[in-house]
């Protein structure tokens, strides 16, 4: 594990919710791309008021701990969606929203500002041999989604749908006459998510779904349809697709699970330990399941 401190060099307005910005120094120079689309880097944000003061955590094996009697820095998850190892740069691109620690950030966000973020991991893993691909995402997954998708060999037909918040958040999208993108209005917190009827629409026995690969990210209450749908309705095998929570509707969705009674907690915690030789996507369905019961 790896902490980088990246400083921002600029940023960019892409839409009216979506805002890019730009990390360079020392820090970032060795920041190490994985080359899979939907890299994610967990975000360290300052702890106070100052932007450009971060308290860094240290690396402990695979994870990370807070130094004793240093501050602890707010943590988000972010897809990486550009990387330019030539010139020490790399993207990272932010919903805007007035709740929260990162959005009211990336607003505010100006050169010199600081940010801590760990080495890169991805999840986008299709089987070698696929003839299409479906990508599914709101407008959290854009960056991951464009990504996939200009890196995708030609010869594979990929069908991109994309669920925006409204007209001014679609984005230029650069792709090959093997790839078809339709944009939705809806979800994005501003209504309900469409993404279950979106991947029922596009996902069904009219394709060869031994040949081809579904990747959706976005709202997680919205996935747990599209995951029951894949899993047991299609009867996917693992290896066939990838859903990806990315954001919760939920108000204060932390502070309500930590309250949950302890026999809960090691209920759940106990889905997750007794797995044996299950397979983790039915587990995580059995997980989220369980989540919808607690109004979680």
């Amino acid at each position: 594990m790896t902490i980088h401190r990246g400083i921002v060099s600029s940023t960019a307005t892409l839409t009216p919710n979506l805002v890019r910005v730009t990390l360079g120094g020392e820090g970032v120079a060795d920041f190490l791309s994985t080359g899979i689309g939907d890299e994610y880097v967990r975000v360290f944000f300052p702890h106070g008021e100052d932007p450009t003061d971060v308290s860094l955590p240290v690396p402990v094996g695979d994870w990370w701990e807070t130094p004793e009697g240093a501050p602890e820095a707010p943590m988000r998850t972010y897809t990486i969606s550009g990387v330019r190892p030539d010139l020490g740069e790399l993207d990272i691109d932010f919903v805007i929203h007035e709740a929260g620690i990162a959005g009211p950030w990336a607003a505010r966000a100006e050169p010199g500002h600081v940010l801590g973020l760990t080495a890169p991991t991805g999840l986008y893993s299709p089987p070698d041999g696929i003839t299409w691909q479906v990508l599914v995402a709101d407008l959290t997954g854009v960056p991951a989604v464009m990504r996939i998708a200009a890196e995708t060999p030609r010869g594979v037909r990929t069908r991109v749908v994309i669920e925006v918040p409204s007209e001014q958040d679609r984005l230029a999208f650069e792709g090959g006459s093997h790839v078809e993108v339709t944009w939705v209005i809806g979800g994005n917190g501003h209504g309900p998510s469409a993404l279950g009827q979106l991947v029922r629409g596009v996902v069904d026995e009219r394709l060869t779904l031994d040949e081809g690969y579904v990747w959706v990210a976005g709202e997680t209450v919205a996935l747990r349809d599209v995951r029951k749908y894949l899993r047991k309705e299609l009867g996917l095998p693992a290896t066939r697709f990838k859903v990806v929570g990315y954001w919760t509707p939920i108000a204060a969705w932390d502070k309500k699970f930590a309250a949950l009674p302890e026999s809960v907690q090691k209920e759940l915690d106990a889905i997750w330990s007794e797995i044996d030789d299950e397979e983790p996507e039915d587990v995580q369905m059995r997980f989220e399941e369980r989540l919808g019961q607690l109004g979680l």
